[in-house]
């Protein structure tokens, strides 16, 4: 039986669904392979790169580069998108597309690659500040202001500003759901910086290139 995968993913020229028995042969008691498309992970991880940028790197400000990211934490957003636990506009229908095996795989080949700061321009005076509320509110969680891999969080230094605006927005509009610790420490900023403090803050992790 043939996996079909959105037509998104067919965009980019890679036929994946395949039979995997084609790759089985004759013998029918030979192992299926683990990625049932029977593409390498590499080549599933390829499908990403018309929004992602190549190897991970995006060249598109509202969509983040996920290269160098902890493979645990893509798993889990992957899984997330493909439950539905997790809104958005496309990536819900790509994720439904692979087994939580391909996904994991396309993790794993994503966070060997090398993370590649947003080339953008940032307010100084407001990167300033941003850091000092960086270190406030955010570090306990994002360490190394938001670069650190281990953190199991996504980054937020050199991540495109538009893509993290784009996405507190989705948080503070309850579109989706903080985590308690992230939502006690939001809304203290909120409350004592507002908006600026939060445009403060997008300012220092766009100075971090």
């Amino acid at each position: 039986m043939k996996k079909i995968l959105p037509k998104a993913l067919l965009l980019t020229g890679l036929a994946l669904s395949i039979s995997t028995t084609a790759f089985a042969g004759s013998d029918e008691k030979k192992k299926a392979p683990a990625v049932m498309s029977g593409a390498k992970a590499e080549m599933l991880a390829n499908t990403c790169a018309g929004c992602h940028g190549f190897n991970g790197v995006s060249q598109g400000p509202a969509t983040p580069s996920i290269a160098g990211m902890s493979a645990e934490y893509l798993t889990e957003v992957l899984k997330a998108y493909k439950s539905g636990d997790t809104a958005s506009t496309m990536m819900g229908r790509i994720a439904k597309g692979y087994t939580d095996e391909e996904l994991k795989q396309v993790a794993d080949v994503f966070a060997k690659k090398k993370f590649v700061a947003a080339k953008q321009e940032s307010d100084s005076a407001a990167a300033k500040k941003g850091k000092k509320l960086h270190k406030k509110y955010c570090e306990k969680c994002h360490s190394e202001s938001g670069s650190e891999a281990d953190d199991d969080s996504g980054f937020l230094s050199g991540q495109w500003t538009p893509y993290l605006h784009a996405t507190m927005t989705d948080f503070t509009s309850g579109k989706r759901e903080m985590p308690k610790k992230m939502k006690k420490k939001v809304k203290k900023l909120m409350k004592k910086e507002g908006e600026d403090g939060m445009k403060a803050l997008m300012a220092y992790y766009a100075s971090q290139q």
